[in-house]
């Protein structure tokens, strides 16, 4: 591939990463529902990142819940439940580290397995934790079905994806605290409410 070519195609690549970001970022200044930001997140994120499935996960009393999934995945979203020992998703919310797996991600020590997401016969595994000036919010992770090398760019990308979700979360919740003084967030129905974990 000639110099020429090869520039063409990073700086097309950077310039869809720069939209992926700038569409993240106007779920952060819209006034639409954070359920709603959330499953839109997930998918830009599968769309732009070309994966076969994101799944983002916040910190809930100690417990990290699936709260949206990309493909949808309605009745895993808020029943799927990791502690922060538990499962690849709970060491990355632990550590505050990102976690690049090319294939078999599954054969991994730390893999913990849930019958009803399919995602967990997937080979490769990104994940970056969701952060905000409060700390860990959550884990965001994109996975393809067969091996994959993350480049240098995606994991930069898939963390920057998950601070910027935590900006989200941080404004959600001081929305919600100016408008009635209740420093938890409702995310799905009026009785299931999340709190600061």
């Amino acid at each position: 591939m000639s110099r020429t070519k090869e520039l063409e195609q990073r700086l097309a690549r950077t310039e869809q990463q720069l939209r992926l970001l700038q569409k993240i970022s106007r779920y952060m200044v819209r006034p639409i529902p954070l359920q709603q930001a959330l499953d839109g997140v997930v998918s830009l994120t599968v769309e732009f990142m070309e994966c076969d499935s994101c799944l983002l996960y916040l910190l809930d009393r100690n417990e990290l819940v699936l709260r949206a999934s990309n493909p949808p995945q309605k009745a895993a979203v808020g029943n799927v439940k990791l502690g922060l020992s538990e499962g690849l998703t709970g060491w990355v919310a632990r550590e505050k580290r990102l976690l690049a797996i090319s294939r078999e991600a599954y054969h991994d020590p730390r893999f913990k397995f849930f019958s009803d997401l399919p995602e967990d016969t997937y080979e490769a595994f990104l994940s970056a934790p969701v952060i905000s000036r409060t700390g860990v919010e959550g884990v965001i992770n994109v996975q393809h079905r067969g091996p994959h090398s993350h480049s240098g760019l995606e994991m930069e990308l898939l963390t920057t994806v998950g601070e910027q979700l935590g900006c989200l979360l941080m404004l959600s919740r001081v929305e919600a605290k100016g408008a009635d003084g209740n420093a938890e967030l409702v995310l799905s129905s009026g009785s299931e409410r999340l709190s600061r974990g």
